[in-house]
């Protein structure tokens, strides 16, 4: 099998973002968006999902957060898209129902290259740390988008908002990690019966 590695660098009058990832990795993080609590989510996507992620992101802060994380998304799913490349030997599909205390969420997704996203998640606070709460469904609308991933995300109970959103980026991550793992029964076959994807 081919490395399965990619860099995606975007710049914009808003943002400017750096993304290394290597989807056969060990999970190794090196995060920095300027916002906090999204680093501290990007690192559980990472080691969860065992993708080693470099992500360097600087964007325009003093107005908020909504440009870095959208764009930081979009980012990363272009990445990640690169790096699965022709998708043959894939299982292609994952699926995890994961619990951190209180919170429960289930995360299935499909690398089909038809990108849609449902999100199911609501928070009863605005901010968690320094980051808005409706940036999350921003962020995986970006890396759906730009990743060419169905993604259904749903958060099945919680109470408290850091366990509710910690739950979906960790079961999102453990269903990247089956979906993206090598089917040896199919290691030279592309998972479709269209011949494409």
């Amino acid at each position: 099998m081919s490395k399965r590695t990619a860099s995606i660098t975007r710049k914009t009058n808003e943002t400017s973002v750096e993304v290394n990832v290597d989807i056969d990795g060990s999970g190794r993080a090196d995060i920095n968006t300027g916002i906090g609590f999204f680093d501290h989510m990007l690192e559980q996507l990472a080691k969860h999902s065992l993708i080693d992620m470099d992500i360097k992101a600087k964007g325009d802060l003093h107005i908020d957060g909504h440009h870095t994380v959208e764009d930081v998304g979009i980012t990363l799913g272009q990445a990640i898209k690169k790096a699965v490349g022709d998708k043959v030997g894939i299982y292609r599909y994952g699926h995890f129902d994961l619990v951190m205390d209180e919170a429960r969420s289930s995360v299935a997704l499909d690398f089909s290259n038809r990108p849609f996203l449902i999100w199911d998640a609501n928070f009863s606070v605005d901010r968690l740390g320094d980051m808005d709460c409706e940036l999350f469904r921003e962020f995986f609308q970006a890396l759906t988008g730009a990743g060419g991933i169905t993604l259904h995300v749903s958060n099945l109970c919680g109470v408290n908002n850091h366990h509710i959103i910690e739950s979906i980026f960790k079961a999102c991550a453990r269903s990247m990690r089956l979906a993206l793992d090598t089917d040896p029964r199919a290691a030279d076959q592309l998972p479709s019966t269209k011949g494409a994807l």
